[in-house]
């Protein structure tokens, strides 16, 4: 390498193999200084020169490009945890995003309480196309670490249902964690930064073209994260990025996501509006939850649906358990011998809200005293509650949604150390690859390990 006249740095050699338009001849003057010369090269352009057919062999680098050991793209929860895990192997760091704020996404999580992890995380947990990809990371980095380092940092949190823990006070104090252990790894953050290209050298390091000026690194890190929730700045460059180096990137479709009604339906169910109640809700492949079930103005949602959406398919019905603790044909035949005369709305009242059952089943029905009701009529009640078969028209799209289902295919990448098998070098963690968790802190759980599994080797 060879320093220029205007402050660049020569190489005698191009990576491109294509011809140029202009010659380049040197002039050397050599300067004595004692005891040492100080070589001074010259480029001046030359229409006649014999190079010009080989001009390419040439690159020109600008002192100003930045080196680092290893550059993040992405400053939310996974590649805040693989800044961090790299910075305190000594690597030198640097962390790039588009935002104006680190972990956006964490902060509106949990309701802004962040549900960060889970008690009871298992590769069971997590919707992936190859389903063994997950076990790796997250035995090497169990939830009971992360909740460690919670704890180290004195933040208060609680159990909810299912194993769920979320900070007492608010998700502010999981960001402030996680920039604090990266100030104390020695990771640069630059955010506002735009990546303008990408390009990976001969040499092996990634030549990256920013908003901020030129930089290169030896190992590329993509958190991006998936396409949910585009108002805090989702976008599919994680994925284009991917097929720039000519990985595999699986169809996307929201995650975790609420379902919207047909037309119809909405005109007869909007009056529900806020009601909730207890439900198991089976999908199509018979993937099943028993959680809550919330009526929206536009459809439904609540912990049950979200959970199933992962598993639902446009034009699949889902059925839906409206009294999933009770046993109602059973239930019918004791209330009917103590009560018969009891009318069937204030019976169903009993145990399901009454707007609700008023909606569901005509007037003269429930005008009807129990010990009018005829054997079909019973039977049929059980299977309307028991086993009510919804066609929803659609979800509410990535604008809700809390995850990406999709994404980088995993056969492309180490499960153990999140690496692009056909790039070395070039790593990507959470969300942007196919993995996706249930509710309850698991995708959360897969940031964190994922992180930790590249910032243990980049």
């Amino acid at each position: 390498m060879f320093p220029t006249s205007d402050g660049h740095f020569l190489h005698p050699w191009r990576s491109d193999g294509e011809r140029g338009d202009l010659c380049l001849t040197f002039e050397l003057i050599f300067a004595p200084f004692s005891c040492c010369m100080t070589c001074l090269l010259k480029v001046r352009e030359s229409s006649n020169c014999p190079l010009a057919a080989n001009t390419n062999q040439f690159s020109v680098w600008s002192k100003s490009v930045k080196h680092h050991d290893v550059i993040i793209i992405g400053a939310g929860a996974a590649g805040l945890m693989c800044a961090a895990t790299a910075g305190y192997r000594g690597r030198d760091v640097l962390v790039l995003d588009n935002a104006k704020q680190a972990g956006r996404k964490i902060l509106i999580s949990g309701g802004g309480r962040c549900n960060f992890t889970n008690l009871k995380v298992e590769p069971a947990n997590f919707i992936c196309s190859n389903p063994h990809f997950v076990k790796s990371a997250l035995a090497r980095y169990p939830s009971q670490q992360f909740i460690e380092l919670v704890e180290r940092h004195g933040i208060e949190y609680h159990e909810r249902d299912h194993g769920q823990l979320f900070c007492n006070d608010s998700a502010k104090e999981i960001v402030t964690m996680l920039l604090t252990e990266c100030e104390w790894a020695g990771v640069s953050i630059k955010l506002r930064t735009d990546i303008l290209a990408v390009k990976k050298t001969e040499v092996g390091r990634f030549e990256l073209n920013t908003s901020n000026g030129e930089l290169s690194c030896d190992s590329l890190v993509v958190a991006t994260g998936g396409l949910s929730m585009p108002k805090l700045g989702a976008t599919p460059y994680g994925y284009q990025l991917a097929e720039q180096f000519g990985l595999k990137v699986l169809p996307t479709h929201a995650g975790l996501v609420p379902f919207t009604w047909h037309s119809e339906d909405k005109i007869r169910f909007e009056p529900l509006s806020g009601i909730a109640v207890p439900s198991r809700i089976t999908a199509k492949d018979g993937t099943s939850f028993s959680e809550a079930l919330l009526f929206t103005h536009r459809g439904l949602s609540g912990p049950a649906i979200l959970q199933i959406s992962n598993y639902w398919k446009a034009g699949e019905t889902i059925e839906i358990n409206l009294l999933p603790n009770m046993d109602l044909a059973q239930t019918l035949e004791q209330q009917l011998a103590a009560h018969p005369k009891q009318s069937l709305r204030n019976t169903l009242s009993q145990w399901l809200p009454k707007r609700l059952v008023e909606v569901l089943f005509d007037e003269a029905l429930l005008n009807k005293a129990l010990n009018q009701l005829v054997h079909a009529e019973r039977a049929k009640l059980v299977d309307d509650l028991h086993r009510w078969t919804v066609l929803m028209n659609g979800t509410e799209g990535y604008r809700t949604a809390e995850v990406t289902l999709g994404g980088v295919d995993t056969h492309e990448l180490s499960s153990k150390t999140m690496e692009a098998s056909k790039v070395p070098g070039l790593y990507f963690i959470g969300e942007v690859m196919d993995v996706s968790g249930w509710l309850g802190g698991f995708n959360f759980q897969w940031s964190w390990a994922s992180g930790v599994a590249a910032g243990q080797v980049v």
